[in-house]
């Protein structure tokens, strides 16, 4: 399966227009950003959990991360409420569920294969801070490497950003709304900039706060070279 596979490209999907698709376990459901292979697949994802289901127990292979946008997510290794920014690195191992249910961002097969390192965050117990010589705009920094960064960002009312994005970006809007060129992104709609792009966006008259993460797509190529190796 291949969905958004051009990395040169600029991408925005509006996930409202987007069906739930069902995955193999009852009462999960998903909605595909990007994809690269079939159920193992390097990809990008909304995945919602029904009250009470749960996925077979599984190894991360190529790493899962998430961020989780409504409701409780739960595994043997705790809770993580709305708000929860998690990485599981490669060869890790959970048994995922849901009492109350949940939707949650997740990017599956995006790391290094040498990372062991497991980042579990509440970033709502988190505080933003400036962000230097940027009116009306605040970070709250999640995870940083030699290959990519992760952050959330806050936009005042009515702020700019005008930023090169020389290793390219992608972003999920998760309050608010901002205008982006020609495209209005609202809560939970996705946008992805390719390699040597820039992102000239205002926010919205309520603000907006967005999930970032920069850098990664400068190793596209071997992640999935690395999954067609599994």
């Amino acid at each position: 399966m291949k969905i958004s596979t051009d990395f040169n490209k600029r991408v925005v999907i509006h996930s409202e227009s987007l069906n739930w698709l069902a995955s193999p376990m009852v009462g999960v459901e998903r909605k595909p950003l990007d994809r690269v292979g079939e159920e193992v697949a390097r990809a990008t994802t909304i995945v919602r959990y029904a009250p009470d289901s749960t996925f077979s127990p599984h190894i991360h292979t190529g790493g899962e991360e998430f961020f989780i946008l409504d409701g409780v997510f739960q595994d043997e290794h705790g809770d993580y409420p709305s708000g929860s920014y998690v990485r599981n690195p490669p060869q890790s191992s959970h048994s995922p569920g849901s009492k109350v249910g949940c939707i949650m961002f997740v990017k599956l097969w995006q790391f290094q294969p040498e990372d062991r390192t497991h980042i579990r965050l509440q970033t709502n117990k988190m505080a933003p801070v400036e962000l230097a010589n940027h009116s009306g705009i605040s970070i709250t920094p999640l995870y940083k490497d030699h290959i990519e960064e992760v952050s959330l960002i806050q936009l005042l009312p009515n702020a700019t950003v005008n930023w090169g994005m020389p290793k390219g970006a992608e972003l999920l809007i998760l309050e608010g709304s901002l205008q982006e060129q020609e495209d209005l992104l609202e809560k939970y709609d996705w946008l992805r900039l390719p390699v040597n792009s820039k992102i000239h966006a205002k926010a919205g008259s309520q603000g907006t706060k967005f999930w970032l993460k920069t850098g990664y797509l400068t190793d596209v190529d071997n992640q999935i070279a690395q999954l067609q190796t599994v």
